[in-house]
């Protein structure tokens, strides 16, 4: 399966580097074009292959990890105005400058406005409560796996990404639908946003 990352910052980079680790390809892009991120494929490995925005928004499984405020321009520069019901795993968390303001969503959970940038695709949520770095990290540890929280509309899709997200070493719980579970994971003020937790063996 190969799974394309719009976002080659410090998230797209660590969720790079730990699905190469698993044995998945990753197209990973940026604004830059592909010779942004082709020092980290020189370092991780054939796994990972530097592409443009609109090759890794070609893949089964898309991940937007992009600042809040580039969201509209690099889905944009994917240039798919219909997603054929692809994966888009939204990583986003609604913040922007200055100082981290929050945006305002007029109540809707973030997800829902992501979903409505990225027409046809099944969106899930996840990876946007843990810091890059404790996602970069192995998520086997002696005292047991890391959770990553995920919520979507479409069961299949969710089915998919915890499949991904368990291949990967993590421990996935499945929150339902954007609705309820999109709003216990946005941050802030979500209960679920930054917390670490591991599954015991």
């Amino acid at each position: 399966m190969r799974i394309g990352i719009i976002g080659a910052g410090a998230l797209g980079r660590a969720l790079a580097v730990r699905f190469v680790a698993a044995g998945e390809e990753v197209l990973l892009s940026d604004s830059r074009g592909p010779r942004s991120p082709r020092e980290l494929a020189d370092s991780i490995g054939p796994g990972l292959v530097p592409a443009t925005v609109t090759e890794a928004a070609g893949a089964e499984i898309v991940v937007l990890a992009v600042p809040w405020r580039q969201l509209p321009e690099a889905v944009t520069a994917a240039g798919a105005y219909d997603w054929q019901e692809r994966i888009v795993i939204d990583t986003t968390n609604p913040l922007g400058p200055p100082g981290f303001q929050v945006a305002d969503l007029q109540g809707r959970p973030s997800s829902e406005v992501v979903a409505g940038l990225v027409a046809g695709a099944r969106l899930v949520k996840a990876f946007n409560t843990l810091a890059p770095a404790v996602l970069a990290a192995d998520p086997r540890t002696p005292a047991g796996r890391r959770v990553i929280f995920l919520s979507g509309n479409h069961p299949g899709a969710n089915d998919r990404v915890a499949a991904l997200v368990e291949r990967v070493g993590w421990a996935a719980v499945d929150l339902g639908p954007l609705a309820a579970g999109g709003r216990l994971q946005q941050f802030p003020g979500g209960p679920l946003a930054t917390l670490s937790l591991l599954l015991e063996p």
